[in-house]
């Protein structure tokens, strides 16, 4: 484990100096705009109850919750049975990492994201900080460097986050009764240091984090650098903390020039502005931007919509919802990260498995015009919006026939067809012809025009736009208009 001097002495050496100005020189990764769609993973104690989400941990402890009384009810009074108490259960007896690669790479995904310490405290990889560890407890295994070695060897890109920064307050409501967290603590206990919650926005917001919990905060993060060497750091919420700016540029500068050592392109995401704009890869949490932008940045959502972790009420979104999503994202210079819950034994539920082998099918038909494209000089047309931000997911978008999207990749221009009509004709506005030379939108000679993995299509240009004919029959995902240009 690094000491604060050698950290130091890492950032010393250089290229990148601890402060914004420096971080600046950061380049989101080639690999990562090309890779286009990864997956999350939150899978730790929190999946044994299994319970609403995986806040369980905190919740448990805030009186009058349903997890509150689900706690009673289902495993004893807290001062009995605490949050701490599921580390045994937690045995991970199904858990085969070579198995969940194979199923990602089938999903299509090209990197993966397992979460190294979610805001309970537990950390899923051998630790010298803290004893509460995957390695000496549950199921005394390096769960993080399986995923790590099994995602290698299937030409998967590890990358991986940590929570750990809500950590200064999220058993925090177990002092308000009786429980079985209470004083006195120490750096390094389970429950430590379990402060009061405070207003979630404010970033001054008191009690301050100390100099010694961001201290652990910063060794923590830096021995997950060095043990696992990930190509992507994820940071949750709440790292906005002015507490934590001086030490989030240290432990920037560091991963950066850990980055630039090994030769290999990394990056952190991070969301809430809590870098300075880049310095790293925007995030947006069950979210999107409405239009292409700039800069790269990466959408964040998972495969339910009522929680990131397994539990037995999962509200599944379907298979269409979801490529909804990678094309709107795609299309706008970004990732998609799509969150999977394995279940706390290790297995990955049917369900997931099903949505997760269909998203598959659908990009290895599909993905010539998802993989190492970029945007087009519009993103799409149609009548259908989005809303720019986060937690935009309420519910369903519903997309007409007039909405497409936009990707180029080689020498074609890729439409994709949101809500087909069997049989029907659509016309792709953007593709008009022009006798004014000055409109800004396409000027140039279609050699070719085909829907892939279907038959053959009539197509022709015209003053109203780029007509093609559908096939008639169609299943009822979005169909990609490959439009080959001369």
């Amino acid at each position: 484990m690094k000491t604060i001097e050698e950290i130091k002495q890492v950032v010393s050496e250089g290229p990148f100096s601890a402060n914004w100005r420096d971080l600046n020189a950061f380049q989101t990764p080639t690999w990562f705009k090309q890779a286009k769609f990864g997956i999350f993973i939150h899978w730790g104690l929190y999946s044994i109850p299994a319970f609403n989400n995986e806040w369980y941990s905190r919740n448990m402890y805030r009186q009058g919750t349903e997890e509150y009384q689900h706690h009673i009810d289902t495993y004893g009074p807290h001062e009995e049975f605490g949050y701490k108490d599921f580390i045994p259960m937690f045995t991970a007896e199904k858990f085969d990492a070579t198995e969940w690669m194979a199923l990602f790479k089938e999903a299509g995904a090209k990197y993966f994201f397992p979460v190294a310490e979610h805001h309970d405290g537990f950390q899923m990889y051998q630790s010298e900080i803290s004893h509460y560890n995957a390695f000496e407890m549950g199921p005394k295994r390096d769960l993080l460097k399986e995923l790590k070695e099994a995602g290698e060897k299937a030409d998967l890109t590890f990358c991986t986050s940590s929570h750990r920064a809500e950590h200064w307050f999220f058993m925090g409501h177990g002092k308000e009764f009786p429980s079985d967290i209470k004083e006195p603590m120490e750096k390094g206990d389970f429950y430590w240091p379990a402060q009061p919650e405070p207003d979630n926005q404010a970033l001054q917001s008191t009690p301050y984090p100390t100099a010694e919990y961001l201290e652990d905060w910063l060794l923590r993060t830096v021995e997950i650098i060095d043990r696992y060497q990930p190509k992507v750091l994820y940071f949750d919420w709440w790292i906005q903390h002015e507490a934590f700016k001086e030490s989030l540029q240290l432990l920037a500068a560091y991963y950066y020039n850990c980055g630039h050592t090994w030769g290999e392109e990394v990056a952190i995401c991070y969301k809430h502005d809590a870098m300075m704009f880049g310095s790293g890869v925007v995030e947006i949490e069950r979210g999107k931007l409405s239009d292409a932008q700039p800069f790269y940045w990466q959408s964040d959502t998972a495969i339910a919509r009522n929680s990131w972790c397994y539990t037995e009420t999962l509200d599944y979104k379907s298979v269409n919802e979801i490529l909804y999503d990678l094309i709107e994202v795609v299309s706008k210079n970004g990732n998609l990260l799509l969150n999977v819950g394995p279940k706390g034994d290790g297995s990955i539920a049917e369900k997931d498995q099903l949505i997760l082998k269909e998203i598959g099918t659908w990009l290895k038909v599909n993905g010539e015009g998802i993989y190492e494209s970029k945007p087009w000089r519009k993103a799409g047309e149609g009548p259908t919006q989005l809303v720019s931000g986060q937690f935009q997911e309420n519910k369903p978008t519903t997309y007409t026939k007039e909405d497409i999207r936009f990707t180029v990749a080689g020498e074609a221009i890729y439409a994709f067809l949101l809500a087909p009509k069997a049989g029907e004709q659509v016309v792709i506005k953007s593709l008009a012809t022009s006798a004014d030379q000055n409109v800004p939108e396409f000027h140039g000679l279609i050699k070719e025009v085909s829907i892939l993995g279907e038959a053959p299509v009539d197509w022709q240009v015209t003053a109203e736009g780029l007509a093609v004919t559908l096939p008639e029959t169609l299943d009822a995902l979005p169909k990609v208009c490959k439009i080959t240009i001369m």
